[in-house]
């Protein structure tokens, strides 16, 4: 099994004991689920490095309900590492969404609201702010960059471009939702049973 090394004193800080992992334990990342066992995101997966999830066991700040077959050793303690990690205090999410790129993106469905293209995206003033729109979640939509250049500060009457859905403020519940739209490209087997990527959506 892969280990990691230390010639260090054995007074270092628990975190420093293993943190000179070799190149095969850079890719075990643990699931973080809240107190609730739901994840406390779901795009990005809320993952935490292998080092950081086994501080916080180490802390008695997360339960570990599931663990990869492989361990980490420092000079005085030997630990397999942990693939699923539960928060045992619970963190409250969010009220508001705040109003970021990433976050519309996410709201579009990282689509263009004109033609449906995904790739090459940017935002779009649906009122331009040439004729008084405002920055908000109400008037800014992702566009990909052909639409985007095309409608300059025209109104979307002047070009012909309709929108795919209205633009609204999200909630957080909404975004987790649509954040299981995209599942990300490795899912270990340990994470599955408390990820609900084929569940029916709320509206």
């Amino acid at each position: 099994m892969p280990q990691t090394t230390s010639s260090e004193p054995d007074s270092r800080s628990f975190r420093s004991d293993f943190v000179r992992q070799s190149a095969g334990l850079r890719h075990f990342p643990a699931l973080v689920l809240n107190a609730d066992y739901r994840p406390l995101s779901y795009y990005p997966l809320s993952l935490w490095p292998w080092q950081e999830a086994i501080k916080a066991a180490f802390l008695d700040r997360v339960t570990i309900v599931s663990e990869y077959e492989e361990v980490v050793r420092s000079p005085s303690t030997e630990i397999r590492i942990p693939s699923v990690v539960v928060l045992k205090d619970y963190v409250a999410p969010q009220k508001t969404v705040a109003f970021t790129r990433f976050n519309l993106f996410l709201r579009d469905e990282f689509a263009c609201q004109y033609c449906g293209a995904t790739g090459d995206l940017t935002f779009d003033h649906v009122i331009p702010r040439a004729a008084g729109g405002v920055t908000s979640w109400q008037n800014v939509v992702a566009a990909c960059g052909r639409c985007n250049l095309h409608k300059g500060s025209k109104s979307l009457k002047q070009v012909g471009y309709t929108l795919r859905k209205p633009p609204v403020q999200p909630s957080t519940g909404q975004l987790m939702n649509l954040g299981r739209k995209f599942p990300p490209g490795h899912l270990h087997e340990s994470w599955m049973d408390f990820l609900y990527w084929d569940a029916e959506l709320e509206p």
